[in-house]
């Protein structure tokens, strides 16, 4: 009999009725396992009602598929609860309403430090890692001047303007979102000011403890810093820079993106130049920010969420079953049309001229059958057979 130890799922989150314990292992089980992105769990979730009913369905559809081993889900809560950190996980009480709102929302978020700070209104700061003297001091200075009016600011602990930003709101709220493990320092000379922010503010990565940041750990860090907050400034950044992604993520998520203007001449400042001259709104200080984000003054300081409905409560929308031979030819169509270059997903309805219903179910198949990749945003290609 499998054993689900309440230990594992104590932290804020039980302030708050939680998730069945067994429901929340299966979505933890579920997100990890192989084939199983971002885009397919809350398909999943969506068809099957819940992470333990799409498990059960995925194994009897999928003979050749397999969840993510009980073990390894066991080994990461206890990894967790070694390191200090709480499990946050989409549909939990205290998940970030800010979140929800994305259009890829993480499924799993470990919080080591106060997870009552995700609740209260956050702006996030970016810029160059090899930020000039005045990059750094304004991003010092816009940390402080933000703290001291409520505001949480978030970045992504990376040297340079990043750990400026969360040293100057290190007394009144920074939270820093990671791309390894919340208990693996990166870099290492951040030590000190990550150890800080845990004890003061809160750390937060939706990678297992113990993950080693990779490059590609990256630009996804960076949806979360952007999520999370009302609006992003960009203290410096060069044209094509981390800082810049951040920047995209944050317009389509519909947030505010405001920059710091620097002079011509400076590639640091080419970014911000750049998204100045585009529409986004020019930073001098503290108080400009409060002006074109009013929102963040009239925000309560913290909101409880409501928890979810019961699975068996929400309506399922299950698509109508289409007969087998055409479920064959339109299987056949996709991988047919689709190639290695990116595609939208709306664009290959038109193409073949179907409903996003009778698509949406074999695209699922197809991802968890490794045949095609698909990404956020609505975008697929075509995955090469060996």
């Amino acid at each position: 009999m499998e054993h689900y130890s309440d230990d594992l799922f104590t932290g804020r989150t039980a302030e708050l009725p939680p998730p069945d314990p067994k429901e929340r292992f299966a979505r933890l089980q579920l997100i990890r396992s192989p084939r199983v992105g971002l885009t397919t769990f809350y398909r999943l979730l969506d068809q099957h009602g819940s992470a333990r009913a799409a498990i059960d369905a995925m194994m009897q559809e999928r003979p050749d598929w397999s969840p993510c081993p009980r073990e390894k889900i066991h080994h990461e809560l206890k990894a967790g609860k070694a390191a200090g950190a709480e499990l946050i996980l989409w549909g939990d009480p205290f998940y970030p309403a800010s979140l929800i709102e994305i259009p890829d929302p993480p499924v799993a978020l470990w919080a080591k430090g106060d997870a009552a700070i995700l609740q209260r209104p956050a702006v996030a700061m970016v810029g160059a890692r090899n930020a000039s003297s005045i990059g750094l001091r304004m991003a010092r200075r816009l940390g402080t001047e933000l703290g001291s009016e409520g505001i949480v600011v978030v970045s992504g602990l990376a040297r340079g303007t990043d750990a400026a930003a969360h040293d100057g709101a290190l007394k009144t709220g920074t939270i820093g979102v990671v791309a390894g493990g919340v208990d693996v320092i990166y870099p290492a000379e951040n030590h000190a000011l990550q150890a800080s922010i845990a004890k003061n503010g809160l750390i937060i990565s939706e990678h297992p403890p113990g993950t080693k940041p990779t490059a590609r750990h990256f630009p996804m860090r960076n949806r979360i810093i952007s999520g999370l907050s009302q609006g992003v400034i960009v203290v410096e950044a060069a044209l094509k820079s981390g800082s810049m992604i951040t920047a995209k993520n944050a317009l389509d998520q519909g947030r505010d993106v405001l920059a710091v203007p620097g002079h011509p001449i400076d590639t640091r400042a080419a970014g911000c130049n750049a998204l100045i001259r585009d529409g986004a709104t020019l930073i001098r200080g503290a108080d400009d920010i409060l002006t074109a984000l009013p929102q963040l003054l009239r925000q309560p300081q913290c909101t409880e969420i409501p928890p979810p409905e019961p699975a068996e409560e929400r309506p399922r929308r299950r698509p109508p079953r289409r007969p087998l031979s055409e479920t064959a030819n339109l299987h056949s169509e996709i991988l047919n049309t689709l190639t290695s270059t990116p595609l939208l997903e709306t664009q290959l309805m038109e193409d073949l001229n179907v409903t996003l219903p009778d698509l949406d179910l074999l695209l699922t198949r197809l991802e968890i059958d490794g045949r095609i990749e698909r990404k956020t945003g609505g975008v697929l290609r075509l995955l090469r057979q060996d």
